[in-house]
């Protein structure tokens, strides 16, 4: 009878350690990738192209601002509408944005449509969006640039090219005061890398 204890014992133990790992290890990789998943869906589902009579259209705006209090930045677009529903979210179609950098850089960004909130400056490209430094091209499908932040999120078909070389991923954060890049894939696909020497 001791022996069938212990197996017993022995299997319910073997259960609970598998419990605390999948819990603490297995479930996070899980929700995490669930998560960035939903924003990607949740963030396209921001554009709408609504231009029915509740809506104003323009065509060759242009708005200037500051964000993170000293960075200057212009944004015009062929033609946008605003909805009288919320008069703070601009549907922009053939964006251009050009940011002014505390270190004299300038960035410019490219795209298809997108949206921009007047109150906080917020911007979302979306489609074929191109932008660059002088010094890298990035592409991708969408990027989000948040004003509060120092950070552009740049997701969906991603392909960085610069002089030291190329790369494919699926979402990449730039921290525009450190010039560093965080690059990362969704599930378990690898990072494509390309250096020329």
């Amino acid at each position: 009878m001791t022996s069938n204890r212990k197996i017993v014992q022995f299997s319910l133990v073997s259960i609970g350690m598998l419990l605390i790992l999948a819990t603490y290890f297995l479930y996070p990789k899980i929700e995490k990738s669930r998560l960035e998943e939903d924003k990607i869906v949740k963030d396209e589902t921001i554009i709408i192209d609504n231009e029915d009579e509740s809506s104003n259209i323009f065509e060759a705006v242009e708005y200037k601002g500051i964000y993170k209090i000293d960075n200057r930045f212009t944004i015009t677009s062929d033609k946008a509408n605003i909805t009288t529903e919320d008069p703070d979210m601009v549907n922009m179609t053939n964006m251009r944005c050009v940011l002014y950098l505390n270190d004299g850089r300038t960035v410019e960004i490219l795209s298809d449509r997108g949206v921009y909130f007047k109150s906080t400056y917020d911007i979302y490209f979306r489609g074929n969006v191109r932008a660059t430094d002088g010094e890298s091209i990035l592409l991708s499908e969408n990027l989000d640039l948040l004003s509060n932040e120092d950070e552009v999120s740049v997701y969906k078909n991603v392909i960085l090219t610069n002089d030291k070389g190329s790369l494919h991923a699926d979402r990449i954060d730039f921290d525009l005061l450190t010039k560093k890049f965080h690059i990362s894939m969704l599930g378990d696909k690898k990072v494509k890398i390309k250096l020329i020497k």
